[in-house]
């Protein structure tokens, strides 16, 4: 399995300098603090990922299966890219402030947007999507820069509930505005592979700040603007 470890790597494989595996996540707002990993402290990782499959069953004897060790931590690492993001590099526009004297002005709604994320109690994938609002007063951010939020919190070991508030308390600091909603819509593999195996199973969270939790009527648009009604 690492008699070549070299040419297997083919250049991919995380090192001291490397930030992520995958090239299309290189973008310098996301790759703040790349994690370091020592490459020989990879290779023991490598070792003992490839025992823990051979014990549960996994023949790693064979053309398809010799480099599963290596394709398992290369994945689990860009899965878990967003360690390396800071969301306070976002760049916020000033806003023309024409929505009265407080500048207040409709809400931007943006979804939905789609995210894997790894549940931290069991390492299993939870995917949904999320739906992402605010009220500006005088910033605004880029409309792109919602999924990219969601996307550098999602990249974690993490539970919908904190990915949740992360998202809507990270667009107060950064923008100051009049409200933020989210809401997150995800399946859990955690509940579907094992355990009560609810293969239908969908968890909903939504998340109100400033407005949006004062104001039912502006609960009522985001939610409407998301597909949901009733």
């Amino acid at each position: 399995m690492q008699a070549d470890l070299t040419k297997a790597r083919g250049g991919q494989i995380p090192a001291p300098d490397r930030r992520t595996t995958d090239p299309e996540d290189a973008r310098p707002w996301e790759s703040l603090g790349p994690r370091q990993i020592d490459l020989e402290e990879w290779r023991r990782f490598e070792t003992s990922v490839g025992e823990i499959l051979t014990a549960f069953g996994l023949d790693l004897a064979t053309p398809g299966t010799a480099a599963t060790p290596q394709r398992f931590l290369k994945a689990l690492y860009d899965a878990t890219a967003g360690y390396e993001g800071d969301p306070q590099l976002l760049t916020a526009f000033p806003t023309e402030c024409r929505g009265g004297p407080d500048c207040r002005i409709s809400q931007i709604v943006e979804g939905p947007i789609s995210f894997y994320a790894l549940c931290e109690h069991h390492a299993l994938p939870f995917h949904g999507v999320a739906y992402v609002g605010y009220v500006a007063h005088e910033q605004i951010i880029g409309i792109s820069k919602l999924t990219r939020l969601v996307r550098l919190f999602a990249r974690r070991f993490t539970v919908q509930e904190r990915l949740g508030q992360q998202i809507a308390d990270t667009l107060v600091d950064l923008l100051q505005p009049h409200g933020v909603a989210v809401r997150l819509e995800a399946e859990h593999l955690c509940t579907q592979m094992r355990g009560v195996r609810e293969e239908q199973s969908k968890t909903v969270t939504t998340f109100w700040r400033g407005t949006f939790d004062d104001e039912a009527e502006m609960r009522r648009e985001f939610l409407s603007e998301a597909g949901i009604h009733g």
